[in-house]
């Protein structure tokens, strides 16, 4: 039987490891993801409303 400590110490350390099918991934700093959305977000509000859009410049 294993002592109860050694349990807690190796939780802890699975517990922070990546995943090994996400370890493969290039993954953006999370600093870029609000930036991203943003971008992602005005790109589509540019394509629902652009007859909208267009129609301001004439």
């Amino acid at each position: 039987m294993r002592p109860l400590f050694m349990e807690d110490e190796n939780s802890n350390n699975n517990q922070n490891k990546t995943p090994s099918k996400m370890a493969r991934l290039a993954w953006p700093k999370a600093k870029y993801g609000p930036i991203i959305a943003v971008i992602i977000i005005i790109g589509v509000i540019l394509i629902y409303y652009k007859d909208f859009f267009f129609s301001l410049f004439k």
